[in-house]
């Protein structure tokens, strides 16, 4: 026979159905009476499947709480030409629509922003992607000014991509153009022409800078430098701040508990 046709035949011999063994698949008693040792709440006989040659399992419904669609499964197998089956294991397995927990996804993976708080330590990995050894080229001058102090760098520096996407939250956040309060200020309020604006080193300097305005609600924060507020340091230019052009309520007098004289 050609290899090719020998190869056929050997592939059809390991995908072909294996034929239901009758001796193991009658015995369903034998497979209950292994179920009912292993565990409690065996229901009724669901299924029998041909595993391998003279090997079946056997599944009954667990009526457990709290174990919707799972299934005792007992597997029982006989020796060649024997008349007798016997067990061979037996285990409580989830069927195609039983209940089961979530898939476990690692602590690492499910930290979201924001989340370390006051007293909890958060190690970061060896292997961090926003990171990468100081001795290597950053692509920024200022981390470039101390990569080569031999002894007083900084071990470890942030790469380009992770400065990309720290740039990118911080844009996208609370600290960014599209922020409420930025939308609710002045078209051009915008930090990076505010005199309280103090822009950040390397390449963050571009877009970022720290607020340093003491009645800013922004104060000591990263903002883009499209980001802006009602307290820019030039507000009074765009804006007319004079008694006249500042809403004001209407005055109450409150008589009611003054005395005549």
């Amino acid at each position: 026979m050609p290899e090719s046709s020998t190869a056929t035949a050997a592939a059809k011999t390991r995908t072909r159905k294996p034929r239901l063994d009758r001796v193991c698949a009658d015995a369903v008693e034998l497979a209950r009476e292994a179920a009912e040792e292993a565990g409690d709440a065996v229901g009724e006989h669901l299924a029998v499947e041909a595993e391998a040659e003279r090997v079946v399992t056997h599944y009954f419904d667990c009526t457990l709480s709290g174990y919707r669609g799972w299934r005792w499964a007992v597997v029982v197998t006989r020796a060649p030409r024997a008349r007798a089956a016997t067990v061979s294991e037996t285990a409580l397995l989830p069927g195609p629509d039983a209940l089961r927990a979530p898939a476990w996804v690692p602590w690492v993976e499910r930290l979201e922003a924001g989340e370390v708080g006051t007293g909890e330590v958060l190690p970061t990995g060896e292997d961090d992607d926003r990171l990468m050894p100081a001795y290597l080229y950053s692509e920024d001058d200022a981390v470039e000014d101390i990569a080569f102090e031999l002894g007083l760098g900084r071990e470890r520096v942030m790469n380009r991509e992770g400065r990309m996407e720290t740039a990118q939250r911080w844009y996208d956040g609370d600290r960014g153009p599209g922020a409420p309060i930025s939308e609710a200020a002045p078209v051009p309020a915008r930090c990076g022409t505010c005199g309280f604006y103090l822009p950040l080193a390397g390449s963050m300097r571009v877009a970022f800078g720290a607020c340093a305005n003491l009645y800013s609600s922004e104060d000591g924060r990263v903002v883009s430098a499209d980001h802006g507020c009602g307290a820019h340091s030039q507000i009074a230019e765009f804006v007319d701040t004079t008694p006249q052009g500042v809403a004001q309520s209407e005055t109450i007098y409150d008589d009611e508990g003054s005395e005549e004289l």
